[in-house]
């Protein structure tokens, strides 16, 4: 087979994909992000082309064609096996040929592009009361392309099938630009348009290989290695089930024609609690004959990592058990329903069984199951945890004796995994702790996986079970197959593809599997940091390596309370996404990119900071934190922007102003004059279109020297932190918390000195000046809290800083002990309340017919956790509307030049429709930016919570 080979000097890939008129990126910072996918391998493109309809599909082909370099199909980029990279042209479906074309509920059927998102289709589907079936656990951003490509099942295959079992038509472009057109007949046999030279070869050579076609596929429903030579046989001859579960290496898809089923009325969860993985695994046959739609297993190692992640408010109520199973019965006959889900509890398959009616528990459960491949990309050994043969199945019969060899296996190596997946279907997943910071960590994955493949071969196994085979695993194909199907193999990509054009390195001739290893010789990056990276042994690159690329962050959150992330959502580029910049940033670590080149500005610059990864990706990334440390290192000991020295030291601004009686004033006048104001707001770096928020003309803590309460020691005591904006700007908000938390039973005091987080210098990577502010804050704090005070904090982000930036930043220095007593002393107010409430010392209010729309800040979400405040308002009786995700605003982000547009269509996710929908109600939004961007988009007052419960008892 002929091997196209790539140089610099062939020619001039950007004038020829120029000339045929495409959009492309070339860019180090895109190159950089489509280097790799959900996988462990990094290969760097040539150029992303971003095709708008089916002519640019084949001009891209053209121009590949003609360049002499390979052409790479890619939708979501969640591929784990290394699917959607290549050395060539990547061409990025999801971009605009992403629509449903049409949806016929009487025929059941969708037409789709391939760059379709599988949650986007169901948006459609669901309300005319059809879906399609095949769910995959990256379903919220995966596209129906790539589960094409890779034959995606999901987690609920038992009832719907694998995406094979759903496509009832396709088009396909040949890498020579032909046409193929697949489908079916009246009478249900398939048909195909193609060159008489394919079809002509792919028969002969079925007719070379008919033993191996019939003897070693289709064994069992998850055998989905290789390609599925079995319908070329001369009595089926399914060109289009052929195409399934390619990965792109025969054609390109331009569209599908989908199988779509009725949605059912009812559906319960069994949560079945077992001793062992072991016993889920033998069990999960005998759930099988119960009819359900879904049965996956899951470890308690894959639980463990959660709850040491996010605590044990993270884990919802489970049957006791060291795995279990979660087996979704449904059906449109209630009764028949809930027969099949107390036969099978009643069947004492494990340890405790239990039924669960109730779909907000169904989705928790199912979101810690889909959150696996994230989640087990920490191991157990605390580790990072790799793909690369995470998608194995057996025969389900088998399943229970695979897992206790597999683990044995695992354990020789010196690794560890927390092993889930599809046991329904004999369909393991599990990352492993591969030692790629050792020179020898490479050899070691090499023979690990030699080693598993040939177990999974000795129980009559696949090596892949859903996620095709990709770059982990063609090169073990010829440990699973003859000799003679290998052969067929290639002689099918010879017919399809006789340059080897499309996915080179896939499947046939295939790369070998440790060659391009992503993590593989990156050197621990520890020198000249700003924070610790304690839970990354401070090393950032495995800190920005946590990313294991799948996607969440180009998913809406929402649906599920999440905030990640905004900007992606606001901009649908894969540069704003958080994988997009950690990808980036990987390449800082490894020495690939400089911290001051354009492409790392470019990927943070529309970073809103709001921590929303740090709780939503199951990886536990923190892109807040990074870009701050790349701000640092981009402009240490240089000249920085000016909105860094006006936004970004804007305490020290409003301290000055606070300090001499009159100038709030001035300042305020000053800002309102004709062309003085839009001066002001160009010289801070601040967009025309945004107000100058007021300073109020007596701070808090003159407030205070005049109104403090006396002494009392029958109250308990505590230590309001006063941020800068609730001292400058909004002394009200601290008023009401003084006036609230006295009510509740609580003295509070004032720390002894002006104390500030050091909040705008961390966002803004000024982070020697952030360390000395907030050290002197932490200082003064940890002496109240061995004094047995707790520390209260008004404005979310300030909070947040003393629980969770403060150990980042003084970690392993001499205030660590400080910082770590102050954050587990510090509370929200909505915390303290609760307390109070709960002993009896405070009743809530009553605010039964208030409706309030409430705007969570998204560090209060990601950070503190906005549980209790959840819990107190329900106290109150009143009609509450909780947002998903960030506002729009996000301190200094919003008002910055150049981020306004962005900002805004932030704020119309979620914020803007909701005060929209509710003109008469009450804002409720704690946090200042939140409030400053209601108060500039919509001219409506929010108030923060402290506000809302004292004036309820004016």
């Amino acid at each position: 087979m002929a091997v196209v080979h790539h140089t610099s000097e062939k020619a001039d890939v950007a004038s020829t994909l120029r000339r045929a008129g495409l959009e492309f990126r070339d860019d180090d910072g895109t190159r950089a992000m489509y280097a790799t996918d959900a996988s462990l391998y990094r290969i760097p493109p040539l150029a992303v082309v971003r095709p708008r309809d089916v002519d640019e599909v084949a001009a891209a082909l053209g121009a590949a064609k003609e360049l002499g370099v390979p052409l790479t199909s890619r939708g979501g980029g969640t591929s784990i096996a290394g699917n959607a990279i290549g050395r060539g042209l990547v061409l990025d479906f999801s971009r605009y040929l992403n629509r449903v074309i049409d949806l016929d509920p009487a025929t059941r059927t969708a037409l789709v592009e391939p760059g379709t998102v599988h949650a986007d289709l169901q948006k459609v589907a669901l309300p005319r009361g059809v879906r399609f079936g095949p769910d995959p656990s990256s379903h919220p951003r995966c596209t129906i392309g790539g589960m094409i490509g890779n034959n995606a099942c999901g987690n609920r295959a038992l009832g719907y099938g694998r995406t094979c079992d759903n496509v009832v038509a396709m088009t396909h472009l040949l890498a020579g630009g032909e046409i193929v057109r697949t489908g079916y007949d009246d009478l249900g046999r398939p048909t195909a348009e193609a060159p008489d030279r394919l079809l002509a070869e792919l028969r002969s050579a079925a007719g070379r290989h008919l033993a191996s076609a019939r003897t070693e596929f289709d064994l069992f429903g998850r055998q989905l290695s290789g390609y599925a030579v079995q319908h070329l046989l001369p009595e089926r001859f399914d060109l289009g089930q052929l195409l399934i579960g390619s990965e792109g290496t025969l054609g390109v898809l331009t569209e599908a024609t989908v199988r779509l089923v009725e949605d059912p009325k009812h559906r319960v969860v069994v949560a079945l609690g077992f001793a062992d993985i072991v016993a889920a695994g033998e069990a999960a046959p005998t759930v099988v004959a119960f009819r359900p739609t879904a049965c996956e297993g899951m470890d308690e190692r894959l639980v463990e990592v959660l709850r040491s992640r996010r605590g044990d408010a993270a884990i919802p109520p489970m049957p006791r058990g060291r795995a279990w199973l979660l087996v979704e019965i449904a059906g449109d006959d209630r009764a028949d329903v809930f027969d099949r889900a107390r036969a099978l509890v009643d069947a004492d398959l494990g340890v405790e069984a239990r039924i669960i009616e109730d779909a907000g528990a169904q989705a928790r459960l199912w979101r810690i199951r889909e959150d696996g491949a994230g989640l087990a990309g920490r191991a157990p050994s605390g580790r990072p945890g790799w793909s690369g043969f995470e998608d194995a199945a057996v025969p389900p019969a088998r399943l229970g004796s695979y897992l206790a060899r597999f683990d044995e296996l695992v354990e020789s190596f010196g690794m560890t995994s927390a092993p889930y997946g599809h046991f329904g279907d004999g369909c393991m997943h599990v990352r492993l702790d591969f030692p790629f910071d050792r020179p020898e960590g490479t050899r070691l994955m090499r023979e690990f996986l030699l080693a598993a493949a040939d177990l999974v071969s000795e129980y009559g196994g696949s090596i892949s079970g859903e996620h095709g085979d990709g770059r982990a695993r063609g090169e073990l194909l010829a440990r699973t197959y003859s000799a003679d199907a290998i052969a067929f193999f290639g002689e099918v990509k010879h017919a399809f593809d006789p340059t080897n054009l499309l996915n080179q390195g896939v499947l046939v001739d295939p790369d070998p599997f440790d060659a391009d290893i992503r993590p593989a010789g990156v050197a621990a990056y520890r020198k000249s940091l700003a924070f610790a990276y304690e839970h990354d042994g401070g090393d950032l690159a495995q800190a920005v390596h946590r990313c294991t690329g799948v996607g969440k962050c180009r998913a809406d959150n929402s649906v599920a309370g999440g905030v990640m992330c905004p900007s992606y959502l606001a901009t649908r580029e894969e540069k704003d996404s958080t994988r997009g910049r950690a990808r980036v940033l990987q390449d800082v670590v490894r020495g690939a990119l400089d911290w001051r080149s354009e492409a790392v500005a470019e990927s943070l610059d529309l970073c809103l900071s709001c921590k929303g990864c740090a709780s939503d990706c199951p990886t536990g990334i923190d892109m807040a934190t990074y870009k701050s440390e790349a701000l640092y290192q981009r402009f240490r000991r240089r000249l920085r922007p000016r909105s860094h020295y006006s936004l970004g030291q804007l305490p020290r601004w409003s301290r000055l102003v606070g300090r001499l009686p009159g100038l709030a004033r001035v300042a305020n006048s000053a800002t309102r004059l004709p062309g003085v104001g839009a001066a002001a707001l160009f010289l801070a770096g601040v967009d025309r279109r945004r107000s100058v928020p007021a300073f109020a003309t007596t701070s808090f803590r003159r407030w205070w020297a005049r109104h403090a309460p006396d002494a009392d020691t029958t109250r308990t005591p505590v230590i309001l932190f006063v941020d800068s904006f609730s001292d400058a700007f909004s002394p009200e908000v601290a008023q009401a918390t003084v006036r609230v938390l006295r009510e509740a039973g609580y003295q509070p005091r004032l720390p002894g000195h002006r104390l500030c987080c050091g909040l705008t210098w961390i966002t803004t990577g000024q982070l020697d000046a952030a360390r000395r502010i907030l050290g002197r804050a932490v200082t003064q704090l940890a002496a109240a809290v061995r004094a047995g005070v707790p520390v209260v904090g008004i404005e979310p982000s300030c909070t947040a800083v003393l629980r969770s930036d403060a150990v980042e930043l003084f970690a392993g220095t001499p205030l660590e002990d400080d910082a770590r007593l102050v954050a587990g002393a510090t509370r929200t107010v909505a915390e303290l309340l609760a307390e109070a409430a709960d002993s009896g010392a405070w009743t809530p209010p009553d605010l039964t017919g208030t409706t309030v729309v409430a705007q969570p800040h998204c560090h209060h979400h990601a950070i503190l956790g906005w549980g209790a405040d959840r819990a107190l308002l329900a106290r109150t009786g009143a009609t509450v509307t909780t947002l998903s995700g960030c506002c729009g605003l996000a301190g200094n982000f919003g008002v910055e030049i150049g981020h306004y547009e962005v900002s805004v269509r932030v704020a119309e996710q979620q914020l803007l429709p909701a005060l929209d929908a509710a003109p008469e109600a009450v804002v409720l939004a704690d946090g200042f930016s939140c409030r400053t961007q209601v108060a500039d988009l919509r001219d409506r007052r929010a108030v923060h919570l402290a506000e809302l419960l004292s004036m309820s008892r004016a």
